[in-house]
């Protein structure tokens, strides 16, 4: 008897996930969506490239709220891998402020990757889209999260620097562990440096971070969604002093990037719709597929 229950057990389990399987090839075969919080096209409704002028300069960063990209430059590799549509350049204009960046390191060479798949870019194509748009708009800042994957040298830093001369300047990057104030920020990149290595900019791991990137089906969307709300609630109260960081993205083998952020990106407009007015801070929230109108929003709590 209690063979058989178990093996009813597992009959259902394997039907529900087969269900959800079919239902992310569905979401995974449809056209472009532009929806006020998702965006799978390949540019935004409307830009935003000057927003953190009106910041007054005395305000530490830490206490901005401001919106980033997950796997950022993470556009090839089908839909177990794809979690952004708009080109760098373009997330900038429109809002984005905090960049997360993966390298691969073989030989002194840093190249963009997503696990396995190969981005068709190189940390060089970054910096120099990061230097253009600062050039263009010096009362911005960019925040970079920068670690090494699909490659385990744990040694980047030397590569890093070389990235930086060749294609940025030193003088771009904030050179301190320090929360710099707006101010002090603007114009500049800060590294959250996520490898071993003397100081280039802030260390990623001092930053309070929300980071439940494992959904293993559409099922689970909604144990994703408590730990992105309660990481927001937690950074709404807790001590300006600190940088808050919420991944509101996450992925399975039964759960896609873009099937995920569909899902999350409505609860976490809807959150934000219900508190807009409220001089609330929020931190770091980062997407995958976000939409201009939710990246305005995130924008609106300054």
């Amino acid at each position: 008897m209690r063979m058989c229950r178990h093996a009813v057990t597992t009959a259902w389990k394997l039907l529900l996930e087969t269900v959800v399987f079919i239902g992310v090839l569905i979401v995974t075969c449809e056209g472009a969506i532009q929806r006020p919080e998702y965006d799978d096209t390949s540019s935004p409704e409307f830009l935003n490239p000057s927003w953190m002028a009106s910041i007054p300069d005395s305000r530490p960063l830490s206490e901005v709220t401001l919106p980033g990209t997950h796997n950022t430059m993470a556009f090839y590799g089908g839909a177990l891998t794809e979690c952004q549509s708009w080109p760098l350049s373009l997330q900038l204009q429109a809002g984005v402020r905090f960049l997360d960046m993966r390298v691969r390191h073989v030989k002194g060479n840093l190249t963009i990757h997503h696990g396995v798949v190969y981005q068709r870019a190189h940390f060089g194509d970054a910096l120099e889209a990061v230097v253009r748009f600062l050039q263009e708009q010096p009362t911005e800042t960019v925040l970079m999260r920068l670690k090494e994957e699909f490659s385990e040298t744990r040694d980047i830093y030397g590569a890093v620097v070389n990235y930086i001369h060749r294609y940025a300047h030193w003088d771009l990057l904030w050179h301190s562990r320090l929360t710099p104030t707006m101010g002090q920020a603007r114009g500049k990149l800060i590294i959250l440096q996520d490898f071993a290595g003397p100081d280039l900019g802030m260390r990623y791991s001092s930053l309070d971070i929300a980071d439940d990137w494992k959904v293993p089906t559409l099922l689970h969307v909604s144990e994703k969604w408590q730990s992105v709300y309660e990481h927001l609630n937690a950074a709404a109260v807790g001590s300006k002093s600190h940088l808050f960081l919420t991944y509101a993205s996450g992925a399975g083998i039964f759960a896609y990037p873009n099937a995920v952020a569909q899902r999350i990106n409505t609860r976490l407009h809807q959150y934000l719709s219900n508190k807009a007015g409220l001089t609330e801070r929020f931190g770091i929230i980062t997407m995958d597929f976000p939409a201009a109108p939710l990246l305005k929003l995130i924008i609106d709590f300054n």
